[in-house]
């Protein structure tokens, strides 16, 4: 079925603002009028995710769909003010979007609303809200609880992250809206565009506990406000994971599960491999509950999960090996518990038991990788021997036979900290036979946030007491002849900011112990078609991305140092024209992490930006900079921006705050 595109439809809201939308219809649509699927997202349909948007939504115009992306309001071509992410009126834009599109002539009143990350989590929140022509979503990669799992902080954790993310979307919203779209007023509301953008970093960073600011927008508050189906994915190589098990566990309406490989990018262009036909996966899911028609996506297993098998640490990973599994869910099978020892063993049964000190160096965590893989190169975790020099550590037996765990592994620790506030860091590896060690799964918590993140308490030095750590799901296959490792530190730079002083814990063993969600193996699930797409989209590649990672250290100083330096975009796309519309985008972006070993408030973080985005006549450079540093009472956040266009100066805007620190 051949598409018709709109490149630029006005969505009216209530108050007057417009919303700029592109709209995908069966070309020369005359009969009857069709569902309609909304993706809904602050990155610019008219060249931000043009590339992506035309093979996703064509694909499901050639199955008998309309499709319509839209730019929330204040971003892209769309007039407005986006103040933060995930806003209350965010929420009522898009109810109104959807009535909207549920009314015109070419829809038959069923409407679907589907995407990953921003648009995987607004799906959740406007279904909570049940507007009455949404009738399924499908969410990607997006969370129920804002503070503990999201891009800010992980379970009390300020994550470097939050800097990396609201520096990002700073450069994004400085973006002019495109004067072939929103006609000469352009320049006037780009400015005032300008004149209004906040300091996202030091947004979030104020919001250092599960406030209200966080529960709005969790649908964890209230999982039944959801009442129509809802496809929930995930990926093992994404921070976006934890979600789906307690989605599909609380969520009261019909949902089915799928976590694959990857990282935060859509299945069917999913990296690390393999790749799915998650294109026709969603298709089924449509059909079923947008046309009414039997596809047997109920009859297909409550969750589909890949299991990764061994595979030698490898920061650049196209494929991983392994196979598709389907499983109830929750797990029919107990968890199994297995022992620390004082000896640095990790058994079924109890184990000579100690008292075991760990102050890890504040560069513990190099090897860890990016907090959130989206398929570029040297991105994942390398040999975790580089970070157990900094942590304690409990190793099985070498493994007689398979053992293969799905879920969450739960690690109680009997602990007492020297220090009010501390961290602890907890890593589950597979030892293969040579020495080489593959992270699984990990998770970090902030013990004044051990029972809850609403209330943080700080601990009571030399007190002990034991604390629950929930790792990240995983799904992993340890093979026989290698073995699994448990490992306990004090700080994981550059992933999380370090605590205001270094702790030392002492970990009792005794009343130390891992619960394994450990499932039969064997078994393998069909899996998916290979992964299709709609229509290609005309792209020149003006230069290939560029992309150097490199740690050092200053052997008469200690700093380590982290730089990741690269020109082609968040997703390592390259420099880009769109044929279509004449757009060139480029996006270079520069960090740079620094850390003593011995000394958390030395930490420091700073991105460098330049985007340009333009045709000919038409060129503006974006130029950005921002930075934080820290001593033991309060952040310090600083920014500076320069826009032109043309090559004249535009506008210049500078930024700094200090942030209390609340226990963290």
């Amino acid at each position: 079925m051949a598409t018709e595109i709109i490149e630029h439809v006005w969505i009216p809201m209530s108050d007057g603002t417009r919303l700029s939308a592109r709209i995908f219809l069966p070309d020369g649509l005359t009969g009857a009028p069709v569902p309609a699927i909304l993706e809904y997202i602050p990155y610019r349909k008219r060249d931000g995710t043009r590339g992506r948007d035309a093979p996703m939504h064509g694909y499901f115009v050639q199955n008998g769909y309309a499709a319509v992306r839209v730019d929330i309001r204040g971003s892209g071509d769309s007039e407005g003010h986006m103040a933060d992410e995930y806003l209350e009126l965010e929420q009522d834009d898009a109810v109104e979007v959807i009535a909207w599109i549920a009314a015109q002539d070419w829809c038959d009143g069923n409407v679907g609303m589907m995407g990953k990350s921003w648009s995987g989590f607004n799906s959740l929140q406007v279904a909570a809200r049940r507007p009455p022509a949404l009738k399924a979503i499908i969410t990607c990669y997006s969370t129920d609880d804002r503070f503990k799992d999201d891009i800010h902080f992980m379970n009390g954790c300020l994550l470097n992250d939050n800097l990396w993310w609201g520096s990002i979307m700073m450069a994004y919203q400085a973006r002019p809206q495109d004067p072939e779209i929103t006609g000469e007023d352009w320049r006037g509301a780009w400015e005032k565009r300008l004149d209004d953008l906040p300091f996202f970093p030091a947004l979030w960073a104020r919001h250092q506990t599960y406030d209200d600011y966080w529960k709005h927008g969790s649908v964890q508050e209230d999982y039944a406000a959801i009442e129509c189906p809802v496809l929930v994915v995930g990926a093992w190589a994404d921070s976006y994971t934890n979600s789906v098990p307690r989605l599909l566990e609380n969520l009261q309406v019909p949902t089915r599960g799928i976590i694959g490989p990857w990282g935060h990018v859509y299945p069917h262009d999913g990296a690390p491999g393999p790749a799915i036909g998650f294109l026709q996966e969603a298709t089924r899911w449509w059909d079923q509950w947008l046309k009414g028609r039997e596809t047997g996506v109920m009859d297909e297993p409550k969750l589909r999960a890949y299991i990764n098998d061994p595979i030698a640490p490898n920061p650049t990973r196209p494929h991983q090996p392994g196979r598709w599994v389907g499983s109830a869910w929750p797990l029919d099978e107990p968890m199994r518990q297995m022992h620390l020892g004082g000896d640095g063993t990790l058994g079924d049964a109890a184990q000579t038991p100690a008292l075991l000190p760990i102050c890890s160096p504040q560069s513990h965590g190099i090897a860890a990788g990016e907090w959130m893989a989206v398929g570029c190169p040297g991105e994942m975790p390398a040999d975790q021997r580089i970070d157990d020099g900094g942590a304690l550590t409990f190793d099985t037996p070498v493994l007689k036979e398979d053992l293969e765990i799905l879920g969450v592994p739960e690690l109680d620790l009997h602990l007492a900290s020297d220090k009010p506030v501390a961290q602890v860091v907890v890593r589950i590896g597979d030892v293969a036979p040579d020495g080489q060690i593959t992270r699984v799964t990990y998770q970090v918590l902030n013990l004044t946030h051990r029972d809850g993140h609403a209330d943080p308490k700080p601990l009571e030095p030399g007190r002990f007491e034991t604390v629950k750590v929930k790792l990240s799901a995983c799904g992993h296959r340890f093979a026989a002849g290698h073995r699994m490792r448990v490992s306990v530190g004090t700080a994981y730079w550059p992933i999380i900011w370090p605590s205001p002083e270094a702790a030392t814990l002492t970990i009792d063993t005794a009343g130390s112990c891992l619960h394994l969600p450990v499932r039969k193996g064997g078994d393998t699930h069909p899996g998916f078609e290979p992964p299709a797409h709609g229509i290609d989209v005309p792209v020149t590649m003006i230069r290939p991305a560029q992309l150097e990672r490199t740690v050092t250290t200053d052997f008469l100083t200690g700093e380590v140092t982290y730089v990741t330096d690269g020109q082609g975009g968040l997703f390592g796309e390259g420099v880009l024209r769109f044929d279509e519309v004449g757009t060139v985008l480029s996006h270079s972006l520069r960090r740079e992490l620094k850390i003593q070993p011995d000394d958390p408030t030395s930490a420091a973080y700073r991105l460098d930006q330049v985007y340009e985005i333009g045709r000919d006549g038409w060129q503006t450079v974006i130029r950005l900079e921002t930075e934080m540093t820290s001593d033991r009472d309060s952040f310090y956040l600083k920014g500076r921006m320069a826009v032109s266009h043309n090559g004249a100066p535009v506008k210049t805007r500078e930024w700094e705050e200090s942030v209390p620190r609340n226990l963290i």
